[in-house]
């Protein structure tokens, strides 16, 4: 990473910043579109980092030492919500860089379509006695991002091909068309399916986790109405094959995450 480019400031967080970004202007690329590389935005541009020059896709960056293992910390919680709810996220890079070497360890794409409400997490707000008090932030919580949407860019150091990168993202395209509603049933019942850990799974098995999904989605009175209707969707988008009778059996595989994501607490040497 370019340290280089933060020798004039002192806050660690500042240099965090201007490095990461100073990284992804020149590594990074769009996995929407084959632009092999991604703009920065302009200054002050509201959560948007970087821009794709050829499809117009929107990116931000975010930065930690700490490995990507259980939330990142975003925005403000209010505009975070009602970026979600109308379909105005940017696609997430979550970075992971080891803070002796400034070496980027983990880089994660989150597409902006597979944020939901699911994975939003409301923190406290900020203490009277802090110069913003009363803030609410907010944190993306990974276990709320199926597996298949965390897309490993770069994995322990190793960075994946582009091409792989572009595939899962398609993958996930067919999402972008829907509401965030009909978004955040999907997703949740993708992620369902995966906590399975087997390739073939029954509805019985699905609907053994009604209540968490309806913890999920309150509002919603008719849950395994709705489990048999993202399923009908998840088959439609290649994510799943019905064998009939009630069975179904998961097609393909999310790639695999970090160590660090597997093993909170224990990142990389």
């Amino acid at each position: 990473m370019p340290y280089d480019l933060a020798a004039r400031f002192r806050s660690p967080s500042q240099r965090a910043r201007v490095i990461s970004e100073g990284w992804g202007d020149r590594n990074l690329y769009c996995p929407r579109c084959d632009s092999p590389r991604l703009e920065a935005s302009s200054a002050n541009t509201q959560a948007v980092d970087f821009i794709c020059p050829k499809c117009a896709a929107c990116f931000q960056l975010k930065s930690q030492s700490r490995p990507l293992s259980r939330r990142i910390v975003d925005s403000a919680y209010a505009v975070m919500r009602r970026a979600i709810e109308q379909g105005q996220t940017p696609h997430l890079f979550a970075l992971h860089y080891a803070p002796a070497s400034w070496r980027v360890r983990d880089l994660m794409l989150i597409p902006s379509f597979a944020l939901t409400l699911s994975c939003l997490e409301r923190r406290k707000p900020l203490r009277p006695t802090a110069r913003r008090r009363g803030w609410v932030g907010c944190n993306i919580l990974l276990s709320g991002v199926p597996a298949d949407a965390r897309i490993m860019v770069i994995a322990n150091g190793e960075p994946a091909s582009p091409p792989l990168v572009r595939r899962q993202f398609a993958r996930l395209q067919p999402l972008e068309g829907l509401g965030y509603e009909t978004r955040g049933w999907a997703l949740d019942v993708l992620g369902v399916v995966r906590s399975l850990q087997r390739r073939q799974f029954s509805l019985s098995d699905v609907y053994s986790h009604s209540g968490e999904l309806r913890r999920l989605h309150p509002a919603n009175l008719h849950v395994r109405e709705k489990i048999r209707q993202q399923l009908q969707r998840l088959r439609d988008m290649g994510f799943v094959e019905f064998l009939g009778a009630g069975n179904y059996v998961l097609k393909g595989s999310p790639a695999p995450p970090p160590s660090s994501f597997l093993a909170p607490g224990h990142g990389p040497v």
